[in-house]
């Protein structure tokens, strides 16, 4: 891993780990904020996931201990996973924190609406961890010419058979008083 791509995730870690921290450490801050967003999003989860918690505090607690995890994670060799689950993190924190369209008073709107635009900043910066190979070709492309050496290997050995069962034929006696 290159030194800047290790300053840059850890760069974006920061605000994950300083944010889970102090969100696990005093939920309630949070919780009026979360109840807007949980309250609609809970019951369409939890057919999905029955033993998601409908309590609101709870929820906001699971969601800062996968931030400050997924904060830490960012800068190891679990990277790219961390970088998904603090993405998918991020998007309901966004829609409750930052409800800019709601707001009258325009320096308030102003505020949320950079704080919202912040966080699809980091969800970028996070989709881009994600998808980080470090330069090295990525499973599909690996697969794509593994295809492809198969086949040419494949057509080669066919071509080449094709050629040995010729001479062969040519080389017996018996195929050629047949053949004439």
């Amino acid at each position: 891993m290159s030194s800047v791509r290790t300053a840059a995730r850890a760069m974006l870690a920061g605000i994950f780990v300083a944010n889970g921290a102090q969100g696990l450490t005093d939920p309630d801050r949070l919780v009026p904020e979360a109840k807007q967003v949980t309250d609609r999003v809970v019951p369409a989860l939890k057919r999905i996931l029955p033993m998601l918690p409908d309590d609101p505090r709870a929820l906001v607690q699971l969601d800062q201990a996968a931030k400050l995890i997924g904060g830490l994670l960012l800068v190891t060799p679990l990277r790219r996973p961390a970088a998904i689950v603090l993405a998918c993190s991020l998007v309901p924190t966004t829609l409750a924190a930052h409800r800019f369209w709601e707001l009258d008073d325009p320096s308030a709107r102003r505020a949320q609406n950079n704080n919202f635009l912040k966080n699809v900043g980091l969800m970028g910066g996070l989709l881009l961890t994600a998808l980080d190979t470090e330069g090295r070709p990525g499973l599909r492309w690996r697969t794509t010419h593994l295809i492809s050496d198969a086949n040419r290997s494949m057509h080669r050995a066919a071509h080449d058979t094709q050629l040995r069962v010729r001479l062969a034929a040519q080389a017996n006696p018996v195929t050629r008083r047949l053949s004439a």
